[in-house]
């Protein structure tokens, strides 16, 4: 019971994190941006526009659910925007930790 006490507050602390990386749209964005060609100097809200296919204002949209997430930050040059993906993973180490516990719980039950 204790371990479906930590399960619910981690898929609880998890919850935007999958959010934001649940949406299809949004997986097309990481991708483009983890292109190795792009990886270091991020990508304008246009070229997402031509990779994506999705208008200016869906892509913003995103890369605003993607920021909240602290999946993208953005670096200004001028009057541009450039996006790429962050280097923080403490979302995703949280996230690995919350699949790990729930194989550990799977396992327990399958015996």
């Amino acid at each position: 019971m204790a371990n479906l006490t930590k399960l619910k507050h981690e898929f609880t602390r998890s919850s935007d994190f999958l959010i934001a990386i649940g949406d299809q749209k949004r997986q097309n964005i990481i991708v483009a941006l983890l292109d190795e060609k792009v990886i270091h100097q991020g990508l304008q809200v246009t070229d997402l526009v031509g990779v994506t296919g999705l208008s200016r204002p869906a892509i913003s949209h995103h890369l605003k659910i993607l920021k909240d997430a602290r999946l993208v930050d953005y670096r200004r040059e001028g009057t541009k925007n450039f996006y790429y993906l962050t280097h923080q993973t403490k979302e995703i180490d949280q996230l690995k930790t919350l699949l790990d516990h729930i194989t550990e719980v799977m396992a327990c039950n399958r015996q």
